[in-house]
């Protein structure tokens, strides 16, 4: 046998060329004995390891053969592609220059180097990459691909377009190019072309877990929801790993009342939540868990990997203006409920105090008239929504807005990747999420004494403004029509108690449909009063009922009303509103309480699990703030059944509605002006962001609030 190295590495060589791994490892060993330093050997060893899926050790390998071999054109193009699939970027990008330079007509070498700049989010750099690897070979579809993606992250979604087109057309069957380009429409809110996209792309590659979540992520926003819940079950049995998949099945899921497996599901769900899996959007969770400890690991995982604090932009200068500006930013600037909430307020803002700006991010139909109704109540309204989210915070830094009030949190439509470049000084989580935003970048959170309580403040990223009363806002001049509907016009039976809950359907859950089955079994003759969602939900629920007991006709959906008017004229035609969790009624409870119709809650462990007991506790109602489950069924039976006790709290709640602060949208302005003041007061004297406390009775007294 040649024991030379040279012989020993030259029979390594061909081992590994014949795919004999552990031949030629074991030879490589024996030249490594001999001669440590053995580039080629290292260099060999290192390319075993990484195909043994050991990549950090063929890493360490290439490594020593680069000290030896600095200039090897084919061992920093390893060791960079090596980097880079080990998600080391910055280091790989090192190596990426010089193996474009060795390797100046290699189209991965460009390609390869394009792709970990774009990991580090240095798209231009990325695209000088990308057009090189063109020039170099234009007929290459994956080259377009990459060209497009980088159009893609910048929101060129036309340009992205046209470049996965190149692909197509060079590669019909290229299964990622159909799938971006559905990404592409589905950005643009091309919703058909973007599910034709992800059918082309299922075609090629049945098993596509990706396109199948896209397709039923499109599906949901089309309101589909019995069909998005069947796309999202198909990528669960491919790659139950998805990121963001496992939450959007339970949330779909909940969204139709299809409980098959939710227990179970919803367990899976905390438990990837808990292990930064990225299972869930953080809206999703607040109507599936009523844990704040969870919901603030799942908003961080989530903001920490879709919308990382961003330094690009410098530092903003410190101006202090005579009117504060203030800045808020929403995609429901429009028939909504967080418009039809905050209408009056925007009105009543001090505008010797305060210069307001709309940054609308969401479209509206010609016909809204909310949005008609909007637009002059602010001194600019911008319409930013074809804006990237540099462009819009860039923007926002030109007009020197002082407060940036984020409207949206995460829920849809929002844009938090504006906030996380710095938009104004002072960044602040109101009213749209009922939850913390988990990002370091959003400094306060508009909240009251009930939602948040002093000793769950470690549970929110943001600093907690406490208002006085109620954080939730009501615009006092919402009428009530004076139409006066029969109980026989809508379904309902002319005798008998009429509980309802007009809360969105994925807020109902088995735990609660449980008491109100035996709430309906113990008061005779009573009906519950839901509102109608899709045909597929009212199926599922008539079903969950019948499986406790209640019959189909003690279930009425109520149809959508086309004016609010009309329907908060309805609402006096029920008797009681059975609240829901771990996700209350908010706006739903507002409207109830506006129109005398008593709302029974359940107080819960989470901000959007105490909303309600937040208004009725300003209403001095906390008789119908229950502290479990089992009160909340025997309250509810009580006051179905016992008139004088029904009676007691309905006059209690005429009276109170007309005292009390809640429906008070002048004094409400007053104390979040205040806040709004505090805030900026503490930017201009050079102090970090804090707990604020707005108190009515110190505001009386004019002492500090902080």
């Amino acid at each position: 046998m040649n024991l030379q190295p040279q012989g020993l590495f030259l029979q390594a060589v061909q081992l590994f060329q014949k795919e004999n791994l552990d031949g030629a490892e074991s030879l490589l060993k024996n030249v490594l004995l001999l001669q440590p330093k053995n580039s080629g050997a290292l260099f060999l060893s290192g390319i075993i390891s990484a195909k043994r899926g050991d990549l950090k050790k063929g890493i360490d390998l290439l490594l020593k053969a680069e000290k030896l071999e600095p200039n090897n054109a084919d061992l920093n193009y390893n060791l960079a592609n090596f980097l880079l699939m080990d998600g080391r970027h910055q280091m790989a990008i090192e190596f990426h220059k010089k193996s474009v330079k060795l390797n100046e007509g290699n189209f991965w070498a460009h390609t390869n180097y394009g792709i970990s700049l774009s990991r580090l989010g240095r798209f231009e750099e990325a695209l000088t990459c990308f057009k090189k690897a063109i020039t170099i070979d234009p007929k290459s579809a994956v080259g377009w691909m990459n060209f497009g993606n980088i159009a893609f992250e910048t929101q060129k979604y036309e340009d992205s377009l046209v470049c996965y087109s190149h692909a197509i057309q060079l590669k019909p069957d290229h299964a990622e190019a159909w799938f971006n380009s559905g990404n592409a429409y589905g950005e643009m809110k091309n919703h058909h072309q973007a599910m034709l996209q992800y059918d082309h792309a299922i075609q090629l590659k049945p098993d596509y877990a990706e396109a199948w979540s896209n397709k039923a992520g499109v599906l949901h926003h089309l309101k589909r929801y019995e069909e998005a819940l069947l796309n999202y079950e198909t990528a669960l049995g491919i790659n139950p790993n998805l990121d963001y998949l496992q939450g959007n099945l339970v949330h779909a899921q909940m969204l139709v009342c299809n409980w098959k497996n939710l227990k179970d599901n919803s367990a899976k769900l905390i438990e990837s939540i808990l292990n930064f899996h990225k299972p869930v959007n953080p809206f999703c969770l607040l109507a599936m868990n009523d844990s704040p400890q969870t919901q603030l690991v799942a908003a961080k995982d989530y903001v920490r990997k879709k919308f990382p604090r961003n330094g690009v932009l410098k530092d903003i200068p410190k101006i202090k203006h005579k009117k504060i500006r203030l800045g808020y930013f929403s995609a429901d600037f429009k028939v909504h409920p967080v418009s039809i909430l905050m209408a009056e307020l925007f009105e009543l803002h001090d505008r010797d105090k305060f210069e307001l700006f709309a940054f609308s991010l969401g479209a509206a139909d010609e016909s809204d008239e909310m949005r008609a109704q909007l637009m002059p109540l602010f001194d600019s309204f911008i319409d930013v929504q074809n804006k990237k989210d540099i462009e819009i915070a860039v923007l926002a830094r030109s007009l020197e807005i002082d407060i940036a009030v984020d409207l949206g949190g995460h829920t849809q439509g929002s844009r938090m990747g504006i906030f996380s470049y710095r938009a104004a000084p002072i960044q602040v989580n109101y009213l749209g999420y009922a939850g913390s935003a988990g990002s370091e970048y959003i400094d306060y959170i508009i909240a009251d004494n009930v939602v948040i309580p002093q000793s769950e403040r470690k549970f929110y990223s943001e600093k907690v403004v406490y208002l006085p009363h109620s954080y939730l806002v009501d615009d006092s001049r919402r009428k009530i029509s004076d139409r006066r509907y029969s109980r026989i016009e809508l379904n309902l039976p002319e005798a008998g108690f009429v509980f309802c809950c007009f809360n969105n359907g994925y807020k109902i859950t088995p735990e609660y449909l449980d008491r109100w089955s035996g709430i309906l079994r113990r008061v005779d003759g009573s009906v519950i009063w839901i509102s109608e969602g899709s045909e597929t939900f009212q199926n599922n629920l008539l079903q969950q009922f019948s499986d406790r007991g209640i019959a189909s006709g003690r279930v009425v959906f109520a149809k959508r009303m086309p004016f609010q008017a009309d329907h908060l004229a309805r609402l006096r035609l029920a008797d009681l509103f059975l609240d829901t969790g771990p996700y209350n009624a908010h706006t739903t409870a507002m409207d109830a309480l506006r129109c005398g119709l008593p709302v029974l809650t359940c107080r819960g462990a989470t901000f959007p699990g105490r909303v309600a007991a937040s208004l009725l506790s300003n209403l001095g109602l906390n008789e119908l703030i229950a502290e479990n489950l089992d009160d909340y069924e025997l309250m509810a039976v009580e006051l179905a059944t016992n008139l004088s006790t029904y009676q007691f709290i309905k006059d209690k709640l005429a009276e109170n509605a007309a005292s009390k602060p809640l429906f008070n949208t002048k004094l409400y302005a007053h104390h979040i002006e205040t806040a709004f003041m505090e805030m900026y007061g503490r930017y201009q004297a050079d102090l970090l962001p804090d707990h604020i406390t707005i108190s009515a009775e110190a505001m009386e007294l004019g002492l500090s609030q902080t």
